[in-house]
């Protein structure tokens, strides 16, 4: 299976950046996509971010594109997630995805906290 490690989360301004790691291990060759998702208080977890292995095809949810940048490093088993220009609604736990063909494997949440 395939085992995920974020880092980075904390707190910041409004305006201010940060940026997300997710590492993986374990079975990481079967990886083809990792994603990032948010959960904030008492709404849904909604999709930010996907990046393909391979081709790093990317795409984004409306709320962050032009403000977040996803990208991976295949030698590291690691993806980024470069937040800048932070709002105070980008306030959530933020979570990565790893996608296999036959299971989706989940990180354990870091929490991004953006002060007004």
């Amino acid at each position: 299976q395939v085992q995920l490690v974020e880092s980075g989360g904390g707190l910041v301004q409004a305006g201010g950046s940060l940026r997300l790691s997710c590492a993986a291990s374990g079975r990481t060759f079967s990886i083809y996509r990792m994603d990032w998702f948010r959960q904030a208080p008492g709404k849904e977890r909604e999709f930010v971010a996907s990046i393909n292995w391979s081709g790093a095809s990317t795409r984004y949810a409306n709320s962050v594109k032009g403000r977040f940048s996803i990208s991976r490093d295949n030698a590291k088993n690691t993806v980024y997630l470069q937040m800048n220009s932070l709002k105070p609604e980008d306030t959530a736990v933020y979570y990565c995805k790893a996608g296999t063909s036959s299971s989706n494997y989940w990180g354990q949440g870091t929490q991004v906290t953006v002060s007004s």
